[in-house]
């Protein structure tokens, strides 16, 4: 049963007559407790209610209610009192819950009210998470139903807005994307069936969080002269991170996995190097920043190495390879490298959409020293956000060209151009060279140790020969030691 204790009033008049002589023994009605509120403009605590229908009602009686006893707090001598606000110190620790009770002028006090409490609300910071975590008990829903919370937010002492709303049974709300530094305070309503709204107290919290980088630019997977894959990271230079996890995947699906662990204090640069590749694999890598809760809290793009494979087909070179990926920027162009035997330099470039390359083996077979020619594939970056100019290399993809003699066996030097000179077509540089050419006689007439060069049709004198047929005598000695010797015959017409 509720029960008053402590009722501290005192009357100028104690009694009153309902009959002559006859004392008021009948306690007034109870009044109907509406509403129980904190002003967050004061943060005094406001109650509301509906007076007693009794017509002898001399005041309220306001309550602190708590294990079933009701502790008067105060007495408001007004009988059309409807309402009551003081400061409630409690209210910011945890919550208070009061009843009011009417008493008439002869000093009975009604039976006391239904129950109402206030809302407390804590707020506490999740710095593994970045995040607020605000949580409240729940408002009672007598005599009005709790329709749901309304969660506000002020930011630094300025106005408040609001973060959320929740059902009627949810007493938590979870505020993201906090930053550190700064000053959060939150305010819980219940918003009630009857239109009015219960507001909580003040919860306010500071935040000091580990700052996670607000970006990771994976800056290049690139192929090393070791078919080992070199990785640059750039990372936001506000970041407090210290901690960062290399994961790689095999191909175009699957998840990705750690393959390394980097503790770097005021990183803004990241560098490892991947020695476990299998050769001619694609493999995507990304960067995790790990914050101080152990989370991996802020990811990179993803890198992709690209593969260079070639293959040969009749007297081309076809070159194939993976486009890059995923750049914050967009490739601008590849760019095609040869060696031929003395070192590496660009012969082509290709569009950013292009992934494929042809060489003409006869346009080059006089550049090679060894028979042997080797390409790689660089891929460059434009339009990055951060101002990164990203640069790749593909893996060293080579051919092995035979060492091949071919000898046309007619020409027209006529001077169109088309078919006006005769020489041998070599797959390779040779290191001896001689070609000479007769006539049926055994007369030379021409003779040259420079493989690049042609015989026009001309004799020695530099006069055209006649339409006939020649005779030819080649001496070689191959870049990989092999001594060659032919002879033929070629047909000189004239058109």
């Amino acid at each position: 049963m509720k029960r008053a204790m402590l009722f501290p009033l005192i009357f100028l008049l104690t009694f009153t007559l309902k009959v002559a002589g006859q004392a008021d023994e009948d306690p007034p009605e109870s009044p109907e407790f509406t509403l129980v509120t904190i002003n967050p403009a004061n943060g005094q605590t406001v109650m509301t209610w509906i007076a007693s229908p009794s017509p002898d009602v001399a005041g309220y009686v306001v309550y602190l209610y708590k294990d079933g006893e009701g502790y008067a707090i105060d007495t408001i001598f007004d009988p059309h009192a409807t309402s009551y606000s003081a400061v409630r110190q409690g209210t910011s620790y945890y919550s208070e819950s009061y009843v009011v009770a009417a008493i008439d002028y002869s000093g009975n006090i009604s039976p006391l009210s239904n129950e109402l409490g206030t809302i407390y609300a804590n707020s506490l910071t999740d710095t593994c998470n970045n995040r607020i975590v605000l949580k409240w008990n729940k408002y009672p829903s007598l005599p009005s139903e709790v329709t749901g919370y309304d969660i506000l937010v002020s930011v630094n002492s300025g106005a408040y807005y609001l973060a959320g709303h929740t059902s009627a049974e949810t007493t938590e709300f979870l505020f993201g994307n906090i930053s550190s530094g700064s000053d959060y305070c939150f305010t819980v309503g219940a918003n009630l069936q009857n239109g009015l709204k219960s507001v909580s107290n003040k919860a306010c919290v500071s935040v000091m969080v580990q700052k996670i980088p607000r970006w990771i630019n994976a800056d290049y997977a690139t192929v090393n002269d070791n078919d080992e894959i070199s990785l640059s990271f750039t990372i936001d230079p506000t970041s407090e991170t210290d901690l960062f996890s290399v994961e790689r995947r095999q191909g175009f699906s699957g998840t990705f996995q750690q393959i390394a662990q980097i503790s770097k204090a005021d990183a803004d640069n990241v560098s490892y190097t991947d020695k476990t590749v299998v050769k001619n694999t694609v493999y995507f890598y990304r960067l995790a920043a790990i914050n101080s809760c152990n989370i991996k809290a802020a990811y990179s793009n993803v890198a992709s190495g690209m593969i260079l494979q070639n293959k040969t087909e009749g007297n081309e070179i076809l070159l194939a390879w993976n486009r890059y990926r995923e750049w914050k920027g967009t490739v601008s162009s590849y760019r095609i490298y040869m060696d031929a035997g003395n070192g590496f330099s660009e012969i082509s470039s290709a569009g950013p959409v292009d992934t494929t390359f042809s060489i003409s083996i006869p346009d080059i077979m006089y550049t090679l020293r060894n028979g042997r020619v080797c390409f790689y594939v660089t891929a460059s970056e434009t339009g990055n956000p951060h101002g990164i100019q990203g640069e790749t290399r593909s893996n060293i993809s080579c051919v092995t060209i035979n060492e091949t003699v071919t000898v046309p066996n007619v020409f027209t030097p006529d001077g169109d151009l088309k078919n006006d000179l005769f020489k041998p077509v070599l797959t390779y540089t040779p290191v001896e060279y001689r070609l000479v050419i007769t006539d049926r006689q055994g007369k030379i007439i021409f003779d040259t140790t420079a493989f690049l060069e042609s015989w026009d049709g001309r004799d020695k004198a530099g006069d055209m020969v006649n339409e006939g047929v020649y005779l030819w005598f080649l001496s070689i000695k191959t870049p990989s030691g092999k001594n060659i010797s032919r002879t033929g015959t070629v047909t000189l017409i004239r058109r």
